[in-house]
């Protein structure tokens, strides 16, 4: 793992991925409502004009086109805001998409409350819920530009519909060149011993400071990157939550049906220890710089180390 200094966004990473895997692969094509500059499928654009397509302000219709594509033997990539992709076109995903289990890759950008000024009718906090409901759909959220730009390569190969969730700010570069990334599987960055924090997104980077934060105080803090939500590693949840007796769970997103509701579920059914789900409490977001709202919605590393020492005491009652 590298150190944190550099930053991307995972957008960014998003769209050069797409560039250079549309040179190896001439069955992939892109579709945007419109945005093209913001999700970065700008630079698939510029590379393949004759397999791009802007359909507009029409969401519903690009989910829709991107089946046809598929049916037709391509591998579509559909992007838009988050909030727009899985909001507008819920319906369309869940009929013309998943119900005939097409092979149509959705990377929505622009999600959470570091889109920032937009406010909160633009951060999207629910879009991992309802794509994860979805039957046949996969859910991914990467960390870092490296981890995206392998999640792209990977949802490529895999058949089936994806859905995977990139940023519009720059975020910590986590890995290197030796990392590897497989759909379904959770990253160990440290095992711990006092509590295990699951973390998904950027919050994988602040769970990272949060461990060093608890280590001062000698706690020992697992952290564990679940970049997949869709099917979730719930062996590495449970084993987590053995060698450690304790859990906290840190998304973007809000605390209701992501990965919080995820971790829950398997915790639930095969390994009860204390939980605290760290991320947005039923809220709507607000408009406001990134790192404030951060802050504003209970998202820092020194929340992290709050909530992990919460999950302790609750462990040792």
């Amino acid at each position: 793992m590298s150190q944190p200094q550099q930053k991307i966004a995972t957008r960014d990473a998003y769209g050069d991925a797409l560039a250079a895997l549309g040179k190896k692969r001439n069955d992939v094509v892109a579709l945007d409502a419109d945005l093209s500059g913001s999700t970065k499928t700008s630079k698939f654009a510029k590379a393949f004009p004759e397999r791009f397509f802007n359909v507009g302000i029409a969401e519903q219709d690009m989910m829709g086109t991107a089946a046809g594509l598929a049916i037709g033997g391509k591998i579509p990539f559909a992007s838009t805001f988050a909030v727009f992709a899985t909001g507008r076109a819920w319906e369309q995903i869940r009929q013309s998409i998943c119900y005939p289990n097409l092979n149509v890759k959705i990377v929505a950008s622009h999600a959470g409350v570091t889109v920032g000024e937009d406010g909160g009718s633009h951060q999207s906090l629910e879009d991992i819920a309802v794509m994860r409901v979805i039957p046949h759909m996969t859910v991914i959220v990467p960390a870092d530009g490296v981890e995206t730009a392998q999640v792209v390569e990977a949802v490529a190969e895999y058949k089936g519909p994806c859905y995977v969730r990139t940023g519009r700010n720059k975020v910590p570069v986590l890995y290197g060149a030796d990392y590897r990334f497989k759909i379904g599987k959770a990253h160990v960055h440290h095992e711990g011993k006092d509590c295990a924090i699951i973390a998904t997104g950027i919050m994988v980077a602040e769970a990272l400071k949060a461990r060093d934060l608890l280590a001062s105080e000698g706690i020992d803090a697992g952290v564990i990157n679940m970049s997949t939500i869709k099917p979730l590693d719930a062996e590495a949840v449970i084993a987590a939550a053995k060698r450690c007796g304790a859990v906290v769970t840190a998304e973007e997103h809000s605390i209701i049906g992501g990965l919080g509701g995820a971790v829950a579920e398997v915790l639930a059914e095969s390994a009860p220890v204390p939980l605290v789900r760290v991320g947005i409490k039923d809220q709507f977001g607000t408009s406001g710089d990134p790192d404030g709202l951060m802050a504003h919605y209970g998202l820092s590393a020194g929340n992290l180390r709050d909530s992990v020492k919460e999950a302790i005491k609750k462990k040792n009652k």
